[in-house]
């Protein structure tokens, strides 16, 4: 079906073309694609019934005529999983993550790649130029690399070496500009017109947006999977919350463009919040939000180690999502690159991802708006997990496989900074529950879910003897046969209560010194607190198990 093209300043419509860049009436390159949706709402659920599940299911709704099969290489269809391990921790039960690591170029970036190339192929341009972080000039190369056309891949030097030889990999041209992020991808456009090539500007790009907004039509179709039918009568279920770590911000701008277009369609009747996550070193979003800004101030000099999001300069992308936002009750928070750092362990240890230090940025900030009480226990949260590092070998490409670019004045950013030191976290405090000290651990509680976890959070840690008990009187038993070093407690049991458990350990000269952790989702009365002074040695909330208060607590016990 016929895409046309619309531009959001002066609303003049036009067939799409991937080399026109600007507005024919008013020169903005801030143009949105639009299609036929009456037309689409009537054939595309039938019609999905026999398609594949993978990005180009959505084909009638994607800016390419007739796409060229032998050019995929099973971009879209990414898993959602439900984050058991992480929902049963923070409390929040419903937390799903979308696995853009399984894309083929490991990055949701993948999406943005496969529907610009296709579109190129179609038009007859053969070559073009991005500047790029690492992972949009990846996802090019390999598609550019499948359709026969020339990338050049302007970089800034601080992207990861061993990204930058995955690009040279494919056969792209790197160019490695030693300078800010922004300042790349000024001298890329620049490149770009001298030679008159295609020149990918993220946002601006009608491909891209395009693109991402499938990752929030697959969201929709897989929640009602894995859910149930939507509650609402309508065909798809929604999140209430969507979270992404940006940049430049095409990401959620796509995801919106593509949820709004559902509820145009019919499908959904709701639109969920986004949340949209800075490091804190390079947040210029998150600090004009903060101050009620309509635009935002340009971040010069970046402080993150987290290059691929050190993008200083958003432009008309943070009014676009400032707008979006207001009207769907969405934000811009920022984390810290050590909040980042720590949730990469506690993702992968918990739920058995690996993701690179931008994806973990969303699941910091995830924690963050838990714990703030912004994102509630009964909420359905989708975490974008955008990329995995997938390193390729030095000795592959031998020498000569970049450029090099000396601006005149060298960015703050290029110089190295000592990497920092990982923070303090759930599991950073546990492993100080040391085997050598505590060897041998009861768990006593009656919920599978929670000995699985807290039995997951210490094998990860050490080699520990565990034991565990379904109820009160197990555990009492047990306590008194194992002798254990350590017992977390879950005080509401059947058979017999916590309570009663640590009344009988306190009257037991054999039981009385071993350490107590109390585990309980129960809202205790100050007297049951009271109560429990003295006969243990620390107190956590179930669903609270990140909050520095326990944290605190576990230290103490420890030291």
């Amino acid at each position: 079906m016929a895409c046309l093209i619309e531009c959001i300043d002066c609303g003049h419509t036009n067939h799409y073309h991937p080399s026109e860049f600007n507005c024919p009436n008013c020169k903005s390159q801030w143009r949105r694609a639009i299609y036929d949706y009456d037309n689409i709402a009537k054939i595309l659920p039938d019609a999905l019934e026999k398609r594949p599940f993978g990005l180009w299911r959505y084909q009638e709704l994607l800016p390419v005529q007739k796409p060229v099969t032998s050019l995929r290489m099973g971009e879209g269809g990414t898993p959602l999983i439900q984050a058991v391990n992480l929902g049963l921790m923070l409390g929040c039960p419903n937390i799903f993550i979308k696995d853009e690591r399984q894309g083929p170029s490991a990055s949701f970036k993948d999406r943005q790649a496969a529907v610009t190339i296709a579109a190129l192929k179609e038009a007859g341009i053969t070559e073009m130029v991005a500047a790029s972080t690492g992972n949009v000039a990846i996802a090019y190369s390999a598609f550019a690399a499948r359709a026969g056309i020339k990338l050049w891949a302007f970089v800034t030097s601080l992207v990861p070496a061993v990204k930058m030889r995955e690009i040279a990999l494919y056969g792209s041209q790197v160019v490695k500009v030693t300078g800010s992020y922004d300042q790349v991808k000024k001298i890329a456009a620049e490149f770009a017109e001298q030679r008159g090539l295609y020149h990918d500007m993220g946002a601006r790009t009608i491909t891209s947006v395009e693109g991402m907004k499938t990752i929030a039509y697959e969201i929709a179709e897989q929640l009602t999977e894995q859910l149930g039918p939507a509650t609402d009568g309508s065909l798809w279920r929604t999140p209430t919350w969507y979270i992404q770590a940006i940049s430049g911000g095409l990401g959620p701008i796509g995801v919106s463009k593509g949820f709004h277009e559902m509820k145009r369609m019919g499908f959904i009747n709701e639109i969920p919040s986004i949340a949209a996550i800075q490091a804190d070193g390079c947040a210029p979003m998150v600090h004009a939000w903060k101050q009620n800004l309509e635009e935002a101030n340009a971040v010069i000099s970046p402080k993150t180690h987290i290059e691929t999001l050190a993008t200083g300069t958003p432009g008309r992308a943070y009014p676009l999502l400032r707008e979006e936002f207001k009207e769907n009750k969405g934000l811009f928070e920022s984390v810290t690159d050590e909040e980042a750092f720590r949730a990469m362990h506690v993702l992968a240890k918990m739920e058995g991802v690996s993701a690179e230090p931008a994806a973990a940025a969303a699941f910091a900030g995830l924690f963050k708006l838990i714990r703030a009480g912004v994102i509630k226990p009964t909420d359905t949260v989708v975490v974008n997990c955008t990329g995995h590092t997938m390193p390729a070998e030095p000795l592959v490409l031998g020498s000569g496989w970049a450029r090099n670019v000396v601006l005149p004045q060298e960015s703050e950013t290029a110089q190295a900074e000592p990497a920092p030191k990982e923070g303090e976290g759930l599991l950073a405090a546990l492993s100080r529950v040391a085997p050598d000290r505590f060897p041998r651990v009861a768990i006593a509680d009656d919920t599978p879910d929670a000995r699985r976890l807290i039995r997951r959070i210490l094998q990860s840690q050490g080699e520990y003897t565990i034991f565990e008990a379904t109820n009160g009187r197990e555990a009492l038993e047990l306590v008194n046969r194992e002798r254990p070093d350590l017992l977390i407690l879950d005080l509401m049991m059947p058979e017999m209560d916590g309570f009663a458990v640590l009344d009988a350990m306190k009257n037991n000269p054999d039981t009385v010194h071993i350490p107590v952790i109390v585990s309980t989702a129960k809202e205790l009365t100050q007297d049951e607190k009271n109560l429990l002074k003295g006969q243990i040695q620390a107190l956590m909330q179930k669903g609270d198990f990140m909050s520095d208060e326990f944290l605190d607590e576990v230290k103490s016990l420890i030291r």
